[in-house]
């Protein structure tokens, strides 16, 4: 094929099983771009941390295409205007990029991307990169759409590119060259090889403790994925992982490796269940998924309590423990920030959004789709899911017995210098749970559940609407490790 395209990489920072790569080799010409977005940085759910391991992703990606003879051109500055400011060298005919299920402002920057294309006469093509259904009517079929998606064969890219000379050969940007501040946490290894040495070593044996480890903040940190940062960022594809775990399965006589491998497997699509419901209504970043709720907390939130679960000093230890521990290390696993969640949404009736924000700058995996979706779901205002309020103290009796993480991040307990509870529970909790079943035994709000089950429910989980008491239990929900 003649004329020329332009790969522009968002969050897909990776050679394999990368259907624009595959696509733009049938092309006269190529050029691959990556945009440090204005829009990124000033987004309320933006830190530095992310952009360093995009960054850092970048630089590999960039020696990786080389060596095939595609330079990779990055720029900083907004869409589509980086767009025209290249069209106007090199007259590039064709755009291809993954599709992105991602936080509001990258929906605004996809309209006026296809609007330019539209203006400019350039065909944009996007492709499908996790089992998020673009356009999709219904959830009946969407597990078999899924599976069909993860198990079709992966796009390689053979051989090299007949790239434009002279091109991609510009610095990276930095940290500091943009303003940002250093971040205090740790770096993590980013791009391609760091995911699959990640994955290898999973599979290979360091996930023989995952189903019984990934609970506990002591025991998850070694025994979870830790693909979360790699999937958010596409420096490995959910096929492959998918394809990957499988195969390890099939050939592993591990028989505990092989049990917690398949626990893995069962979670993986429920990564793209949730990133599916930002998908089909993107307003579910923004406001309650179940309308009904609308009022019943406060959106201008109590700064006072805001700020104590900010800085993990509520008085209740494991809070504050698994607070300090994220906000060090950019890590949690599941069940603590469920656990964190919910005491902000039960304990202290803080609405959804604003604790949100500060936990999607803490993520240095943080995916929109998967959020939002939980910060709803921990928060009781799906109007679908049951209600999970966690009891810290028997979290930390249950994953920290003998106090040792307690210990670790909270050093002053027992001290005069760690305060006294914020609130008192058993008077938080009744008043929640009065405001929620009471909220959830409406005619309205059960239509509205009804509603939203329909468009939004899991048809595998056999979820149906029901007129019975909302339970209220202490153990997380099975939307998965993948943090």
């Amino acid at each position: 094929m003649g004329a020329t395209a332009l790969v522009w990489f968002k969050r897909d920072l990776r050679v394999a099983d990368h259907a624009p790569l595959v696509e733009a080799r049938r092309f006269e010409r190529a050029l691959a771009l990556y945009v440090v977005e204005p829009a990124w940085l000033a987004s309320p759910d933006f830190d530095p941390r992310q952009l360093r391991f995009a960054l850092e992703a970048v630089a590999r990606l960039r020696a990786d295409l080389a060596a095939r003879g595609l330079p990779l051109v990055v720029r900083v500055g907004g869409m589509p205007q980086v767009l025209h400011a290249l069209h106007h060298g090199l007259r590039f005919s064709h755009l291809l990029s993954h599709e992105e299920t991602g936080a509001g402002w990258t929906w605004t920057r996809d309209r006026a991307v296809a609007a330019w294309c539209r203006e400019q006469g350039v065909a944009w093509a996007e492709f499908p990169q996790t089992g998020v259904v673009r356009r999709l009517r219904s959830r009946t079929g969407w597990a078999a759409a899924w599976l069909r998606r993860m198990e079709a064969p992966q796009a390689p890219v053979v051989g090299g590119f007949a790239g434009l000379a002279g091109l991609g050969g510009e610095p990276l940007p930095t940290l500091r060259g943009l303003g940002l501040a250093e971040p205090a946490v740790p770096p993590v290894p980013a791009g391609e090889r760091a995911a699959w040495t990640t994955l290898d070593g999973f599979l290979a044996g360091r996930g023989r403790d995952y189903r019984r480890a990934l609970s506990s903040p002591l025991t998850a940190p070694g025994a979870c994925s830790r693909l979360s940062e790699h999937l958010a960022f596409g420096t490995i594809s959910m096929r492959s992982v998918h394809q990957a775990t499988e195969a390890a399965i099939r050939g592993s006589a591990d028989r505990e490796l092989t049990q917690s491998l398949r626990a893995f497997s069962g979670r993986l699509r429920w990564h793209c269940h949730f990133m599916q419901k930002l998908e089909d209504e993107p307003q579910i970043e923004f406001r309650n998924l179940a309308r009904a709720c609308d009022g019943l907390r406060d959106t201008v939130p109590d700064r006072e309590r805001l700020q104590a679960w900010c800085e993990g000093r509520t008085g209740y230890p494991m809070v504050d423990a698994c607070m300090r521990q994220l906000r060090a290390t950019g890590w949690l696993n599941f069940r603590m920030r469920a656990m964190l969640v919910s005491f902000a949404a039960y304990h202290l009736w803080l609405h959804w959004r604003e604790p949100g924000l500060f936990l999607a700058r803490q993520f240095l995996d943080y995916e929109p789709g998967i959020h939002w979706c939980q910060m709803q779901m921990q928060s009781g205002t799906t109007g679908i899911n049951t209600l999970r309020i966690y009891s810290p103290a028997k979290q930390a009796r249950d994953h920290d017995p003998a106090g040792v993480h307690l210990r670790r991040w909270v050093p002053e307990i027992g001290s005069p210098a760690y305060p006294p509870p914020i609130v008192d529970e058993r008077l938080a909790l009744a008043a929640a749970k009065a405001a929620l079943y009471g909220l959830r035994g409406t005619a309205p709000a059960r239509a509205e559940a009804d509603a939203i089950q329909q468009r939004h429910g899991s048809r595998r989980s056999g979820l149906k609407p029901t007129k019975r008491r909302p339970r209220v239990t202490a153990s997380a929900t099975p939307q998965g490790e993948l943090f």
